[in-house]
């Protein structure tokens, strides 16, 4: 379609039906053409028309009731969300080996009867006899609460004559707890 075939049929263009529809009286005329409708059209019309009708106002209904459904969902899950409790993560690292080396020797002046050994962050405690018990039950306690924040994990225990090499043997592994804030 080029421009002037357009130009053209704006001329052609019947204004005065547009003039028509503008008319004040155009709504007395819908009003007098909804009246004269059964008449006009069949009975089947009226009742497809109806049907047609009926369907979309079912839609529209279950529509608004599943927006209610989901706002309120939607609200109990804020809710929830708001209730959650902001927890802290604890988080376990290594203890400073030399730290603990140090510490492991102040303990093998006072544990006579053990051998008390360090390696990175493991500790190994043993003693020849049984007759050394007492000392060691307070040596692992000891290393239980030797530092601040210190987390003692138990890797291997062994007291009594059925253990193979040392009577009383016990490895240690010591990390460090950090607790960071919740954000």
């Amino acid at each position: 379609m080029d421009i002037e075939s357009i130009k053209l049929k704006f001329k052609n263009f019947d204004w005065r039906s547009l003039k028509k529809l503008t008319n004040p009286n155009a709504a007395n005329d819908l009003n007098h053409f909804l009246e004269k409708l059964p008449q006009n059209t069949g009975q089947t019309m009226l009742a497809i028309a109806a049907i047609v009708w009926s369907v979309a106002g079912v839609v529209g209904l279950y529509t608004t009731v599943q927006i209610q459904q989901l706002t309120e969902l939607r609200a109990e899950l804020q809710e929830a969300s708001a209730l959650k409790p902001n927890v802290p993560s604890i988080t376990n690292t290594n203890v400073n080996a030399a730290k603990l080396s140090e510490f492991i020797n102040r303990m093998s002046d006072t544990y006579r009867g053990l051998e008390i050994k360090s390696s990175g962050a493991s500790v190994l405690i043993t003693a020849k006899t049984t007759a050394a018990f007492g000392q060691f039950r307070e040596a692992v306690g000891h290393i239980q609460n030797g530092g601040s924040g210190w987390r003692v994990n138990i890797q291997s225990m062994c007291v009594g004559r059925e253990c193979e090499k040392y009577p009383l043997n016990a490895s240690l592994k010591i990390s460090k707890v950090t607790v960071s804030q919740a954000g």
